[in-house]
């Protein structure tokens, strides 16, 4: 009950903090003009939604910055940092924070913590860093994800790293197109900085784990099992006897979601053998993109 306690008090927190940083109001927009200035004739008038992140005159509204341990380089929970990055163009261009102003930061693999801006310029921001608050409790799941479209593939991979997935297997399936695993977007270093914003979005410093694997059958029939052991196995296809998808779960699992068009029949046959029962979130049919979320939301949100 603790983990539950952890990963859904800190849901509520992100919620609540998003809803405190937001202020809304709405103003009427004047009618359009044709070139010479004369309004058109407009049937009714409509009113528009702006919503401004509101800014704090201490911490301003940035998530993370997050720091590399090779930058860092020292095994202490304070310091001075000076960085000269696309991090520091953000600040810049931005939040554009003054010194004496504190910023939200995190070291790659370890705690979180704050920094006091000292000097910010053109060229570099200098920070004194503390660090001293855990990253959130990780979300107890391994995704199993049939590899989508490379666009699709960065949007999933981003969701999921800010809900707080820390270990994602990227498979084959009969309905994936051989060339989606040549995408540049699967190069360590594209995943890494595709992974990198959804730790930003999430306020998070543990980078997920994520592993290729190119064959199905090997995979299920000679890895998949030593996974699967003791542990539930969610398979997330439309069957007939499909249960509903549990919700409040707090133990380590497993999560499987097909391509586009879904897994096969062999494939479906393959995991449930393995251990995976059949779940559904309803009639309707998601996009991957959609799905991911959605199911993670209610297993685990």
């Amino acid at each position: 009950m603790k983990n539950n306690t952890d990963v859904t008090g800190h849901a509520k927190w992100r919620l609540l903090n998003t809803l405190l940083n937001l202020r809304a109001f709405y103003v009427t927009p004047s009618p359009p003009k044709d070139k010479k200035g004369r309004h058109y004739p407009t049937v009714n008038r409509h009113f528009q939604l702006w919503i401004f992140a509101a800014r704090s005159p201490i911490i301003r509204a940035m998530n993370v910055i997050l720091i590399h341990p090779r930058e860092w380089g020292q095994n202490t929970a304070s310091g001075r940092l000076v960085i000269a990055d696309r991090r520091h163009h953000h600040l810049v261009s931005v939040i554009k924070p003054k010194p004496g102003e504190w910023l939200r930061v995190g070291l790659l693999g370890g705690p979180l913590g704050m920094a006091r801006v000292v000097t910010l310029d053109t060229n570099s921001v200098t920070l004194d860093i503390t660090l001293d608050t855990p990253p959130p409790p990780p979300l107890p799941v391994t995704l199993l994800l049939a590899l989508p479209r490379p666009k699709v593939l960065r949007r999933t991979l981003q969701a999921c790293t800010t809900l707080g997935v820390k270990e994602i297997f990227l498979i084959n399936s009969f309905r994936v197109e051989k060339s989606y695993w040549q995408t540049p977007f699967l190069q360590q270093q594209a995943l890494q900085e595709t992974l990198l914003l959804g730790l930003e979005q999430a306020r998070d410093s543990v980078l997920p784990q994520v592993h290729l694997r190119q064959r199905f059958k090997p995979f299920v029939e000679d890895e998949l099992p030593a996974l699967v052991t003791g542990k539930p196995a969610w398979l997330a296809h439309p069957t007939a006897d499909a249960g509903p998808c549990p919700s409040g779960v707090t133990a380590p699992c497993l999560l499987a979601v097909g391509p586009e068009g879904g897994f096969i029949p062999y494939e479906v046959e393959q995991l449930q053998r393995a251990g995976f029962a059949c779940i559904s979130l309803g009639p309707r049919i998601l996009k991957v993109e959609t799905a991911v979320p959605a199911l993670l939301g209610k297993l685990f949100l």
